[in-house]
């Protein structure tokens, strides 16, 4: 392959890029599925006791190369006005963990007696991960109906939502008790992926959902019942509700968001290193045509996504009309890339390289092995203050274009509420706790510092680290992120978390399409609902016909129309 060059931090790392990205053949979930096939995991029903209103629990047996895993799920009534996302519910129609090893009957009553409480429970260090869901109130009852009465969903309704569940938190890496991450990557390899444990129990759950579905269909009183049909049973996914409370994660988490970035950054420039040939553009095509299809079958409300949407559908139309124009004769893939950097959205661009990543499994799937690295933001106090403003100037240019002198820049602060349990946005000046706010405004915590290290360094240009520090000790934890980060070579994320517009939903869709999740359908400029693993291989092909091509899945046997996915 050529050596070609990565795209500049600059163009990457821009929060607004970063937010319209989407689901790839890196992403966790596609990671773990191919883990999983490639494998030959073993998942079975080692329990499955559930009483004719679908109330009870279920265990799910998972054999892995390395490890002994049990998935535990709980199901109860929930009546419908106690049906609530928030992270501050208190009741869920499923909870569930994932924990290691078999489970006896003195193991089972301790998890029923615990995991229904979720934060409010106990659990031990043999759980994994802890999590909920609720029903579909817009689909589930509707789908069991066709059934029962041995017709099959419609698909229309389906492509509407997506699933039979959601799922509203999924918690792992030592929280409420759980054993965390060192422990997980030790003793559970198969596991030692980013969010791994999270997307197994997101799956597992997928699975469950269609599972008991047939459950309350085959009952005595419906004689008539079917199954569901098999394509349209991989269509559904799991649903997923995220709200601000992930937002501040990739921020607290640098190193970790600038690998991910490099790693597909990685990718794209070993694809552009690769010829064009017709068929592989073909091939192009084709996935183009589906993403589209995918597309316009996604349901929102929201008009900034629905406009998003619509610009996307007609950028995509419009570079197939150029691939199939006659004056059109493409060299190479840089050449297609350039061609859509320079006429279509950011949504476009990003979506072409995450399907020019598709084409290349045997040069861009080995990537995903060094995804999880060890955290550690660190500082030389030796070094001198000089170089520390240097690194500053040349990695941390960006952050001079704000002035924080202007107070829409500065309007905005990030706190925890102890109500809400989870991080809010405030209002300087208008709401209280300003004093308490998160520390997320990197741009401004650094600018502050290379103020304060000028005016150091204008006395004493031999001063160190530790002079500027022992001087100046409120900048300690700002200096380790920059003497890190300038290392890396994606650094942070280039925004500014404090102005007054800032839009929080590019920080969720970033992690998510790192998470692998489609269908982003914001609910406001603070939460989102989207679909996680739809399309994905069911559990039965795992070990039979297991697939990895299920990237943007379109319903079965549908003819959408725009008008169709808009209503």
């Amino acid at each position: 392959m050529q050596n070609i060059a990565l795209r500049p931090p600059a163009l990457v790392m821009d929060l607004n890029r970063l937010g319209a990205g989407f689901a790839s053949r890196l992403s966790f979930m596609r990671t773990l599925m191919r883990n999983m096939i490639g494998n030959d995991w073993q998942i079975k029903y080692s329990r499955f006791d559930l009483d004719n209103d679908g109330y009870g629990h279920v265990v799910f047996d998972i054999q892995t190369p390395s490890s002994h895993l049990s998935f535990v799920v709980f199901s109860q009534y929930l009546a419908p006005d106690e049906r609530d996302d928030r992270v501050i519910a208190d009741q869920w129609d499923l909870t569930m963990t994932l924990m290691e090893g078999d489970v006896d009957e003195l193991t089972l009553a301790k998890l029923a007696a615990n995991v229904p409480l979720q934060e409010a429970g106990r659990i031990d260090a043999r759980c994994i991960c802890l999590s909920r869901a609720n029903r579909s109130a817009r689909i589930f009852n509707e789908v069991l109906d066709n059934l029962r009465q041995g017709r099959q969903p419609d698909v229309q309704r389906l492509a509407e939502v997506g699933y039979l569940y959601r799922t509203t938190a999924v918690y792992g890496s030592g929280k409420f008790g759980a054993c965390d991450w060192d422990k997980v990557i030790k003793q559970h390899p198969d596991l030692a992926s980013p969010f791994a444990s999270e997307m197994l129990v997101c799956y597992l759950l997928r699975q469950f959902s269609i599972d008991q579905l047939h459950h309350l269909v085959h009952q005595e009183a419906y004689p008539d019942a079917v199954d569901m049909d098999v394509d349209v049973q991989r269509y559904l996914g799991i649903g997923n509700s995220t709200g601000l409370g992930m937002a501040p994660w990739l921020v607290n988490h640098p190193q970790i968001t600038a690998q991910w970035v490099l790693q597909r950054e990685t990718a794209f420039a070993r694809v552009l290193s690769m010829p064009a040939t017709a068929p592989k553009i073909s091939q192009l095509q084709e996935l183009m045509a589906r993403a589209c299809q995918h597309v316009r079958e996604v349901s929102t409300l929201d008009a900034w996504q629905a406009n998003n949407n619509r610009l996307l559908l007609a950028d995509l139309e419009n570079l197939n009309d150029w691939f199939n124009s006659a004056s059109t004769e493409v060299q190479d893939w840089q050449q297609i890339h350039a061609w859509a950097e320079q006429h279509y959205s950011l949504e476009a661009q990003e979506l072409l390289i995450n399907l020019m990543l598709e084409l290349y499994p045997d040069i861009v799937d080995s990537l995903a092995q060094n995804m999880a690295i060890a955290e550690s933001l660190q500082y030389d106090p030796t070094e001198s203050a000089q170089r520390l403003a240097d690194a500053i100037k040349h990695t941390y240019d960006w952050v001079f274009d704000y002035n924080f002198n202007d107070p829409e820049q500065v309007a905005t602060f990030w706190y925890y509420s102890q109500n809400k349990v989870e991080p809010r946005l405030g209002k300087v000046g208008v709401d209280a706790g300003a004093e308490l706010q998160m520390f997320l405004g990197i741009a401004k915590a650094v600018q502050d510092c290379h103020t304060d290290l000028e005016a150091l360094l204008h006395a004493d240009l031999d001063a160190t680290v530790a002079d500027f520090l022992l001087q100046y000790p409120s900048h300690q934890g700002i200096v380790a992120r920059i003497a890190t980060m300038s290392q890396t070579t994606y650094g942070e994320i280039r925004a500014n978390l404090l102005e007054e517009s800032v839009l929080p939903m590019h920080l969720l869709r970033a992690k998510l399409a790192f998470f692998g999740v489609s269908k982003f359908d914001p609910k406001s400029a603070l939460w989102v609902r989207n679909t996680m693993f739809q399309g994905a291989p069911l559990v039965s092909e795992i070990n039979t016909n297991g697939f990895d091509d299920w990237s943007f899945p379109v319903a079965p046997d549908l003819a959408f129309t725009p008008e169709a996915a808009s209503g």
